[in-house]
């Protein structure tokens, strides 16, 4: 016996504060899109033949991505539920975030054996000169000076997001952010790769290459076996995926305090930025009401915004794989 309750089908997807986070979210992404592709042009101008400024480059423009997926996932979520869909589009940031993960892990890989081939067949990179208001200066300096300035960016807008996208339950966005956050990481390898050119040591410019494309395919597998589980039903955990999510056992302990339930279980998935719940209640006695079942569903749907789909299954048994609150992992 199910029901889908009275409210869920009314049930708003994003409620007041979270519709504003997801404003101020889309801000920033656009914000940050324009930014990058300012520092790809600038990037390109100072680069040079420096291995590490190449990697570097690549990566910014990859970190478009994210930031990409984001916007479209969140005009395809908007999209209602069709027969042939039943569940909603809510899948899209699942995808998005796959897409932009495998994306980095391709290129990142593409870039490290660029970079490790330039180190075993002794490729010495070189840096020009530019005449630069009547004076000659090294080009290399001009590069570590814009690497410097860039990463101020980052420091803005990375903090932002990781501030937002717990508020929206949105992965993509807490990858994009993770990711600007350790932007410093890749600006301080150029950097390193740079000066090694200047002071003659190259191979300093093809291991800098080889740390960054090493990064690119570390954020790359992350984000992509973070998508895959949540794309194959894993347990929902919370948006940064290090813990089971809390709510499964606030809906558990929903349950259990209706009248009619001797005790409850829950199997809940991550849909993108909201969850699926299948409520396991086990009956006091044999005597179930189609009131009951959708009081409760009603009741379960107001914990909280991200619940959004929910079914109750009154049952004899519960299922040994739902979770019953009493258990971690």
């Amino acid at each position: 016996m199910t029901t889908a309750g009275s409210k869920q089908e009314k049930h708003e997807y994003l409620p007041d504060e979270q519709k504003q986070a997801l404003r101020k979210a889309v801000r920033w992404q656009l914000f940050t899109i324009g930014y990058t592709i300012c520092t790809i042009a600038v990037v390109a101008l100072v680069m040079g033949n420096s291995q590490a400024m190449k990697t570097a480059w690549v990566e910014d423009m990859l970190s478009l991505l994210p930031q990409l997926a984001f916007l479209v996932s969140i005009l395809v979520v908007r999209r209602k539920p069709t027969r042939r869909h039943p569940y909603g589009w809510h899948r899209a940031v699942g995808v998005g975030h796959l897409i932009a993960g495998v994306a980095l892990l391709a290129v990142g890989g593409m870039l490290g054996f660029e970079a490790v081939s330039g180190l075993v067949k002794v490729e010495k990179a070189t840096i020009g000169t530019l005449d630069l208001f009547g004076h000659t200066v090294w080009l290399g300096w001009l590069a570590i000076a814009v690497m410097v300035l860039i990463i101020i960016g980052p420091l803005i807008y990375g903090p932002a997001k990781l501030k937002l996208a717990p508020k929206l339950h949105n992965k993509i966005l807490f990858a994009d952010a993770d990711m600007a956050q350790a932007d410093w990481h890749t600006n301080a390898a150029s950097i390193v790769g740079v000066l090694g050119i200047g002071l003659g040591l190259w191979w300093l410019d093809g291991a800098a290459a080889t740390f960054i494309a090493l990064g690119i395919m570390s954020d790359g597998v992350r984000n992509a076996m973070a998508a895959l589980a949540d794309l194959m039903d894993q347990r929902a955990r919370t948006v940064d995926g290090k813990k089971p999510h809390p709510l499964a056992g606030e809906i558990v302990e929903c349950a259990r305090s209706a009248d009619w339930v001797a005790d409850a279980a829950v199997r809940v998935r991550d849909e993108g930025q909201v969850l699926h719940a299948e409520v396991f209640v086990k009956p006091k006695s044999d005597e179930v009401t189609l009131e009951q079942v959708g009081d409760l569903v009603d009741e379960i749907i107001e914990i909280d915004w991200k619940v959004h789909d929910v079914v109750v299954v009154p049952t004899g048994d519960l299922p040994d794989i739902a979770d019953d609150g009493r258990r971690g992992g």
